[in-house]
């Protein structure tokens, strides 16, 4: 399944139906819609009928990449994945029924309570429980040598297991995260399609063709311009479901790719996680020592609600299954008793994870550093400038403060924020969406 939707009542297969007709696209397949005791259960297939068992219903990518609900006579339960990686939000309708969503679009046909489902927890009709909680664990003594080779093992363990036929397909920045993965995955499959998008001239462009030409993939360049990205604004936005202006700049080529990639297969592998895991990020490098462990910590439990996000919305945006394999649970475990000092060392992010690709990567993309989405792909402040030139100072002064009290951060945010209202409605209640933390 890639979309669900339901209301704790019986015989509501009109109103579930409409939930899940919104966001039909997170799949190939056809609405299913089940009454049991208790509750009107609804999902959308990804090409084949759904068997997640009576009374239940699942968006599940893998075991560790899932949302689910269901009932069974009185007893209703909702769960998500242990990071957020599936989204899934709830609310009650004006009758005091409960009710559930994949995406806020679906959810708002028929209410306008509005709650992100928390990551890591259960819900059994009365409370929550909380049954994962991402904390830092005791380091290992073990040598750089033999966590490299840990991390190595692992990682490829995790990205076997998703591999299920002789074809494969990637997203391939060429930066260090996606090209391992890309190389990982090359190593199990007789043929891999690897996509980079960007503008002309991108850094991305070039150092994913690199890799490609290393591992012999069948790669695919898509070159974009800026009328191409302000034409596809209005869609990332609603996919997104947010204005939040690093998500949505950072989004652009990641639709794009998705897009393309969805012509050749269902399925694709992402890199996402790496940074947050491996801190990757420049500003780490100014921390002190002591904070890092738990800043990668807090990190690693934001992405829900940004990195993870735009990987969700842009592939299901056109029904891919996206598998995030950094963040499987024997990778994530391992990352948590990795000494921060082999994350970060001599001023070199991630260089644990650089020890661990050695062998399978060209030294250009080992030795690059971390690059942000938008600079890569060639958007740099492209965006931000478009937005100063159409909407004015005192416009910006005007709309910048929401009825929320939240303030927009610049005429970029607006820009976003008026596309978002014009196409998703006046919602007013906007707890539900994350915003990056600067």
């Amino acid at each position: 399944m890639a979309a669900i939707a339901g209301i704790f009542s019986e015989n509501y297969d009109v109103d579930v139906t409409r939930m899940l007709g919104l966001i039909k696209y997170r799949g190939s397949g056809d609405i299913y819609i089940e009454n049991v005791p208790g509750a009107t259960l609804g999902c959308v297939s990804n090409g084949k009928k759904p068997a997640a068992g009576p009374g239940r219903v699942e968006d599940r990518i893998n075991d560790y990449q899932y949302a689910a609900a269901g009932a069974m006579g009185e007893q209703v339960f909702m769960e998500r994945d242990p990071l957020g990686i599936v989204p899934l939000y709830y609310g009650r309708r004006s009758d005091g029924s409960l009710c559930f969503a994949s995406e806020v679009k679906s959810l708002a046909a028929i209410t306008s309570d509005i709650n992100e489902f928390p990551a890591g927890c259960r819900y059994d009709g009365d409370s929550f429980e909380r049954y994962f909680e991402l904390r830092q664990k005791p380091v290992l003594n073990e040598g750089p040598e033999g966590l490299a080779a840990e991390l190595y093992r692992r990682l490829e363990a995790a990205v076997q297991t998703q591999i299920h036929s002789d074809e494969a397909a990637c997203f391939l920045s060429g930066g260090l995260d996606s090209s391992l993965l890309a190389a990982l995955v090359r190593r199990h499959v007789k043929k891999l399609w690897t996509f980079a998008a960007g503008m002309p001239h991108a850094p991305d462009l070039a150092y994913a063709r690199m890799v490609a030409d290393f591992i012999g993939s069948e790669h695919h360049e898509i070159i974009v311009g800026q009328e191409d990205i302000l034409q596809a604004l209005p869609e990332i936005i609603v996919h997104l479901e947010s204005f939040d202006a690093p998500l949505v700049r950072s989004s652009v080529m990641h639709y794009v790719a998705a897009k393309q990639i969805s012509r050749y297969a269902q399925e694709t592998f992402s890199g996402e996680g790496a940074d947050e895991l491996f801190a990757g990020y420049a500003y780490l490098k100014n921390l002190p020592r002591e904070r890092l462990a738990s800043e990668l910590i807090a990190i690693t439990k934001r992405m829900s609600g940004n990195a993870l996000q735009r990987v969700d919305r842009c592939g299901r945006a056109f029904g891919l299954d996206t598998h995030i394999c950094f963040l499987d649970p024997a990778v994530v475990d391992l990352a948590l008793q990795i000494p921060v000092e082999l994350k970060l060392r001599d001023g070199v992010e991630k260089w644990i994870l650089r020890e661990a690709a050695r062998d399978l990567l060209p030294r250009p993309i080992l030795e690059r550093g971390k690059v942000k989405f938008w600079e890569g792909a060639g958007v740099q402040d492209m965006l931000a400038r478009h937005a100063a030139s159409v909407i004015t100072d005192t416009q910006f002064s005007q709309e910048k403060t929401l009825a929320n009290g939240w303030e927009l951060t610049g005429k970029e945010e607006l820009l976003y924020y008026r596309l978002f209202r014009k196409r998703l409605g006046n919602l007013e209640n906007l707890d539900w969406m994350g915003r990056t933390v600067t």
